[in-house]
């Protein structure tokens, strides 16, 4: 007996790659898509990628324009004996994630760490210009 595993979203998930693919000019060789957890402190915002598999020397981050790219490739090593698998769900390649940034983040003081297959960006904001009052001098 054969055991099949229904995924209800597998589909949903291929149409919104085609759908990157064709609406995204930075997406367009991308072969799979990293998942990434998005969230903001008081003092900056914080992006985590998971990237397990992924060298660090394969990652290439740029800030441009009012937008993050995270690019990069992941290529697992193929060993077998007769050419064939009996299944397999781990997806190698090159990946691609863009996010528009806020006006208000220093984009030349982002960090990037990279441990245990997370890559961690911290994205500080900068201070708000707060309005000033002008005294106006009588002549």
């Amino acid at each position: 007996m054969t055991v099949v595993r229904y995924e209800p979203w597998t589909l949903l998930n291929r149409w919104r790659r085609e759908l990157d693919q064709n609406f995204d000019g930075f997406a367009g060789d991308a072969s799979w898509t990293p998942a990434v957890d998005i969230h903001e402190e008081s003092k900056q915002f914080v992006v985590r990628a998971d990237l397990p598999g992924v060298k660090p020397a394969d990652i290439e981050i740029t800030a441009e324009k009012g937008v993050l790219a995270l690019r990069g490739s992941r290529n697992f090593e193929q060993k077998t004996d007769d050419g064939h698998y009996s299944r397999v769900e781990r997806a190698s390649g090159k990946f691609v994630r863009t996010f528009t940034l806020p006006e208000n983040v220093a984009t030349d003081e982002i960090k990037a760490q990279f441990k245990d297959g997370v890559l961690e960006l911290t994205i500080p904001k900068m201070a708000k210009a707060e309005p000033r009052r002008i005294e106006v001098l009588a002549a």
